[in-house]
């Protein structure tokens, strides 16, 4: 059985070094495919863990089975209450100095951990650091995720430095983060580190670092892909609407949102005439465009016929967010319950 690692000093010449306690906290839902290779990767850190707690949030597969498979903590839900809700159990169930968040679909590389830390020593300010996704997958499940890795890795590597927003699929944070701002809020399934990272931001500062790296298992399937976007998108508004500051990282700007629109609005105006037969082509054009960046990333990692691939499903994807985020905002229209939980701000550190 795998071992945690021991919470012991290092020293530095004349200098007594004690290092963090560091409690690793993974929310998980039937993820049983990916659990395992998380677990082993938790466990391979090159940093002392005191204690990995794992969440599960209902499960109905064999998650539990695999958890037990490793000396963690296993705490079971009764019912599924999203990953807000999960991570605030942990959280209350660990003793760490330092909480090391992981999605159960990410591994981290043996130095992530090492890396975060490092930052938060040497950055006295800064009570969260989290990572990027790499490249290669933690399992190669075909072109779909091959476009979700490009695009995540991209987006990711743009904003490196400090930012806004907190994105907890690998992320370090101090625990007197959660003490002096609040936990998350429960009430929302996606977005809840984005609201998270608004309130933290108003007392201390935010890390994106290209040094803490994992690897993902991310949607191999356009169904699943557009269905779990629409649902997602559709707290943007809401959760955009509640933010106390300047807008934090987004992972698509206005202009790629704008000419996806184009294109298929334009596919009518096909009728009128075969002179506008080229329209969708050249609006489409225009979208590949709208982020020259992340067209030549695109063009140096994979070349152009995955290019040619890899923005289809980008409109796709574009459409689908526009279409939640619309839908979204009608609904907190009708319901100002429907999105965060308005807590009072907090004040800011002297």
């Amino acid at each position: 059985m795998r071992q945690c690692s021991d919470h012991s000093p290092l020293r530095s010449g004349e200098v007594l070094i004690m290092r963090p306690t560091v409690s690793v906290i993974i929310p998980v839902y039937n993820s049983s495919k990916t659990l395992r290779a998380c677990l082993e990767a938790v466990y391979a850190q090159r940093h002392p863990i005191t204690e990995v707690i794992v969440v599960d949030d209902a499960s109905t597969d064999d998650t539990r089975d695999i958890a037990r498979e490793f000396p963690c903590r296993l705490l079971v839900a009764d019912q599924n209450m999203g990953p807000a809700a999960a991570r605030n159990r942990g959280i209350r169930a660990s003793t760490g100095e330092m909480l090391f968040f992981l999605d159960s679909d990410c591994a981290p590389e043996p130095d992530a951990l090492d890396n975060a830390l490092a930052i938060l020593r040497d950055q006295p300010d800064v009570a969260c650091v989290h990572g990027i996704y790499a490249l290669q997958p933690m399992f190669d499940d075909g072109p779909v995720e091959a476009y979700r890795l490009l695009h995540g890795h991209y987006w990711r590597l743009r904003n490196v430095g400090r930012v806004r927003t907190t994105l907890f699929a690998v992320c370090v944070t101090r625990r007197v983060a959660f003490t002096e701002v609040g936990l998350f809020d429960e009430k929302l399934r996606a977005s809840e580190d984005v609201e998270f990272g608004d309130r933290l931001a108003d007392r201390y500062a935010t890390v994106l670092t290209d040094t803490v790296v994992c690897r993902h298992d991310d949607d191999s399937h356009l169904g699943k892909l557009l269905r779990k976007q629409f649902g997602r998108s559709q707290l943007l508004v809401p959760v955009a609407l509640a933010e106390r500051g300047p807008a934090g990282i987004r992972a698509n700007g206005p202009a790629g949102l704008l000419t996806a629109l184009l294109v298929p609005l334009s596919v009518p105006v096909v009728l009128l005439g075969p002179v506008f037969l080229p329209l969708p082509a050249f609006f489409f054009g225009l979208f590949a465009a709208a982020d020259p960046g992340l067209l030549r990333f695109v063009l140096r990692q994979r070349g152009p016929a995955f290019a040619v691939f890899f923005y289809g499903v980008h409109l796709l994807v574009q459409l689908t967010i526009a279409a939640g985020a619309a839908v979204g905002g009608l609904r907190h229209l009708a319901d100002r319950d429907f999105g965060p939980t308005r807590m009072a701000p907090v004040e800011p550190r002297r």
